[in-house]
């Protein structure tokens, strides 16, 4: 009786390890993802401070800022959703050493 009481505790302790190391494995990868870039509705919403529907160069910030000239297609100095939509993606800066 001893020894099957003994049995059931070893393999219920191993079943226990088994199913946290996998837990935790799965959880780790998770908090791995990148972050998802903002959809061009959640940049207006975030930074059209005036509610305009569109962006000016004091509005934006990030890359977004950085690359204004270059999406600002009819040069208007306002982004628009169209403009948006149709911009490059932004480059990824070298990581500082």
């Amino acid at each position: 009786m001893k020894r099957s009481t003994l049995k059931t505790g070893i393999i219920l302790g191993i079943i226990t390890c088994l199913f946290t190391i996998t837990t935790n494995a799965q959880s780790s990868d998770k908090n791995q993802q990148k972050p998802q870039r903002p959809t061009i509705e959640e940049l207006l919403k975030e930074m059209d401070a005036n509610k305009d529907g569109k962006l000016s160069l004091k509005e934006v910030k990030g890359p977004l800022k950085d690359d204004f000239k270059k999406i600002d297609a009819n040069e208007d100095g306002f982004l628009t959703k169209e403009e948006l939509e149709k911009a490059p993606k932004p480059s990824k800066k070298p990581k500082k050493e």
